[in-house]
Formats: C-alpha cells, structure tokens, sequence
C-alpha cells in the first residue's frame, strides 16, 4: 500500500525546497513557467492548493469519472471556490474564474490528450508557451463574458 504525502513532502516534490523554505516562491515560479507542458505548469503551480484539490476533489471524482473529467471538475471547482472568496470580499457576486479555470481545464485536457510538449525548447520559449495559454484563455473568458 502506498503512503500518501503530507502537505510537507508534497510541497518538497513539487518546489525541491521544502514548505516554506526562503526560495520556495521562486522555485514554484521557476518550476511553473518553465514546464514543458500545459498540464505540468499546473503540476507545479501553488503546491498548497493543489494538494488539497488532489485529495478533496480530484481523487474523489476519479473513483467514479474518467481522470479528463475529474480534471475538468476540479479546475471548475478550484475557479468557483476562488470567484465566491472574491465575492464575499467585495460583497458582490462575482463570475470570472469559474469559466476562465473550466477553459483552463480543458485546455489541459487537449493537451494532454494529443501529448502536447514543448520541452526540448529553452526555459523562456516555455515560460512564453505557458503564460500564453493563461493570458489568450482569459482573453477569451473576458470577451465572452463582454459581449
């Protein structure tokens, strides 16, 4: 039986630092962006939250859904909890993220499914991959909802 990771180790694996260790920021960054695909940007990206997504969302859903869906499910949650956060501060309904982390979703999904890699490119070609596919599908989400 395999040993589930605590928040700590988890942190280690995902940063190479451990949890709040002085460049644990930077390597998280550094690790995101650089990634050599869509899925593994988020495979890196804010460890904390993704290991409570992991475990509360993600591998519940697989136990009865294909994982695509359980990825689509959790982005959508993850983009609903962070829109009723923003809701509650400013003490108006808010609708952003829900959309923009679904278009997210699928855009992991896709490329996951045709095996879409750049990692034989240098970091800021990847670093330039990744910040594209976040900012053009929140350019996306933001004009949808525009018009």
């Amino acid at each position: 039986m395999r040993k589930r990771a605590s928040l700590s180790e988890y942190v280690k694996i995902r940063n190479g630092v451990p949890l709040g260790a002085q460049h644990s920021l930077r390597n998280m960054l550094h690790r995101s962006f650089g990634a050599g695909s869509f899925a593994k940007f988020w495979n890196y990206w804010n460890p904390i939250w993704g290991f409570y997504l992991s475990r509360l969302v993600m591998k519940p859903v697989k136990a009865f859904a294909p994982t695509w869906i359980a990825v689509l499910v959790t982005f959508v949650i993850s983009g609903s909890l962070h829109d009723l956060a923003i809701s509650l501060f400013y003490q108006n309904i808010y609708f952003l993220f829900t959309p923009w982390f679904g278009l997210i979703g699928l855009v992991v999904v896709f490329t996951e499914k045709f095996n879409i890699s750049y990692a034989g490119y240098s970091w800021g070609v990847r670093a330039l991959t990744n910040s594209f596919f976040i900012v053009s599908s929140f350019g996306i989400v933001h004009i949808a909802m525009v018009y």
